[in-house]
């Protein structure tokens, strides 16, 4: 297998202040539970909700050969565990392909997430959904 890519984050101090890609970027972050949480600061919600979302429409474009445009709307909510205590991510994508009918969407979702890399993370769990909707551009 070839390593086509590598990177490394690392948080250190509990998702209240910063992560940081070992040569890269540095994201404030912050708990969105806690009362004194800082809005204007990321989490992981959000993280994962724009990786997933990047990574599924780029899947597409690739799928499309950049054809016509596609949008990813990932929506994630943190909920209650109460199988297995604590809490869950659910995460659900909408996907829309400008001049494709709704069963033409339906099979660009289907081949995307199982080709993106992220969607191989998530198949199979039971809190992950996907959506093909009308053109949302």
């Amino acid at each position: 297998m070839t390593t086509r890519y590598r990177t490394e984050a690392i948080n250190d101090d509990g998702g209240t202040m910063v992560s940081r890609v070992i040569g890269g970027m540095t994201v404030p972050v912050t708990n969105p539970l806690s009362p004194d949480a800082d809005l204007s600061r990321s989490n992981p919600e959000q993280l994962l909700a724009l990786a997933w979302a990047t990574c599924l429409d780029a899947t597409l474009q690739a799928i499309v050969k950049n054809a016509h445009r596609t949008r990813v709307r990932v929506e994630v909510e943190l909920q209650d565990s109460p199988a297995r205590g604590g809490y869950e991510f659910h995460v659900t994508a909408f996907v829309s392909a400008e001049g494709r009918t709704l069963a033409e969407t339906e099979d660009l979702v289907t081949a995307a997430h199982d080709r993106c890399p992220i969607s191989r993370l998530l198949q199979g769990a039971s809190t992950v959904a996907l959506r093909a909707e009308a053109w949302a551009g």
